[in-house]
This record gives structure tokens, C-alpha cells and sequence, in this order.
């Protein structure tokens, strides 16, 4: 594998993500436990989630304006003031978190660095994404930043167009086997899975992938005899 551009998804993939999500849905129901059990709260939260994916699009601010929606109709909008404000404090704290990377991730940036060009390709808020970058010290390793509204063949098409790449010369590493793999292969690129201990019900699906060129590795590490030789 010999590609021009080494895009990495951020969340998950470069810095800590999801277990701040989970920590605020907790929140979340402990607020609202007397409405409903919590796996009906989390299940009204992904809901709300999914309706408001094509208004809102994917971020902190997104996740907020669903746990709004949710607080609303759990409480059969009778939910008060003070209680919707204890929400919104929720999402708030979520835009305030540190960003924790991951293990091994500098230094593989570290040994990629000269010999690719690297950019990140990520979903999210614009401006929380952007802070996530500069506040985890490897923002200079990367060529382009690339915050896309989805993550579909047509918005991966529409990047590498700016980017005047084509698909083969280009490889995607992320957590998300259905934003960050499926859609690179379906356009000819290559795409390499790095899971992570948890995974957005959102992002999860139930078959596996086979194809030439895809990879999956358990380590960031392992993508470098891969890409350096």
C-alpha cells in the first residue's frame, strides 16, 4: 500500500471521545429516572439522535439539541426551566472535556510524518473539532483538516476532489466501520479499522467486510509496517 493522502478520523481514532458521551447520558438519566428506566431514555436519546441527523448534523451541539428533544417529551413538555438549563450544562461540560489521545498515536504520526501527506477527516462541530486539534499539540503533523457534515460516499468524493486525489492513492483510518470504511471501499480507496472498546449504536452494523482492500489491526502501531514499506 503506497498512498499520496493517510487520512485519520479524530474521535476515537486520534483522542478519547465516546466515553465522554456515555458519561453524559448517565447524566442524563439519573436526571430523568423517575420518567422512565434507563434503557428507555437511552433509546429515546439515539432516536432523537437519528430524527435530528439530517437538521443538525453530528456534534456536542447536535447531542444537545436531543437530549433537549428528549427531556421534552419524556416530561410530556411540562419539563421546567431549571431542569432544561441542568441540560443544556450537560452538553456545555461535554465542549469543556480535555483532550486525551490515545496510545501510540503521536508516535505513529511521529514515524508517518515526511513521508505521507496526512490530514484528518472528521465528523462533528466545526468549532469543537478545531479546539479538539489545537489543544492535543498534533495539529501540525497534518496537511488539511477536513470537518465533513457525513461521512457518505458522496461527501468522501467531494473531499478528494478539493484534495485533487484519487480514490486508490488514498487510505482512511478510523474506529467506525460504517463512516470511516464502507463508503472509502465503495468509492476504490483503502480503509483501515482500528477499533475502539466502545462504539456509537449509531455507528455499529451486523456483517462483516471483505474486501482487498481493507484492513484491520487491534494497535495503531501495526499500520506502520504497512504504510512504510
Amino acid at each position: 500500500m503506497t498512498p499520496t493522502i493517510i487520512a485519520f478520523d479524530a474521535d476515537d481514532t486520534l483522542w478519547h471521545n465516546e466515553p465522554y458521551f456515555d458519561e453524559a447520558q448517565e447524566r442524563f438519566c439519573e436526571l430523568f429516572q423517575d420518567f422512565a428506566s434507563k434503557q428507555e431514555i437511552l433509546g429515546l436519546i439515539l432516536n432523537h439522535q437519528i430524527k435530528n441527523l439530517p437538521l443538525y448534523g453530528f456534534g456536542i451541539k447536535a447531542f444537545t439539541l436531543s437530549m433537549i428533544d428528549s427531556a421534552l417529551e419524556l416530561t410530556n413538555q411540562s419539563i421546567s426551566g431549571q431542569n432544561i438549563a441542568k441540560v443544556i450544562q450537560i452538553g456545555r461540560e461535554l465542549l469543556q472535556k480535555p483532550v486525551e489521545l490515545l496510545p501510540e498515536v503521536e508516535s505513529v504520526l511521529q514515524q508517518l510524518n515526511g513521508k505521507h501527506k496526512l490530514i484528518v477527516a472528521t465528523k462533528g462541530d466545526l468549532k469543537d473539532q478545531h479546539r479538539k486539534l489545537h489543544d492535543s499539540g498534533i495539529g501540525h503533523y497534518f496537511h488539511h483538516i477536513e470537518v465533513m457534515s457525513d461521512k457518505t460516499d458522496v461527501d468522501y468524493k467531494k473531499m478528494l476532489g478539493r484534495l485533487d486525489i484519487e480514490p486508490n492513492n488514498f487510505v482512511m483510518i478510523g474506529n467506525s466501520l460504517k463512516s470511516d470504511v464502507l463508503p472509502v471501499l465503495n468509492i476504490g480507496g483503502h480503509a483501515i479499522h482500528i477499533p475502539y472498546h466502545t462504539t456509537w449504536e449509531y455507528e455499529k452494523i451486523d456483517f462483516e467486510i471483505n474486501h482487498p482492500n481493507f484492513k484491520s489491526f487491534e494497535n495503531i502501531t501495526q499500520i506502520i509496517p504497512l504504510l512504510t514499506n
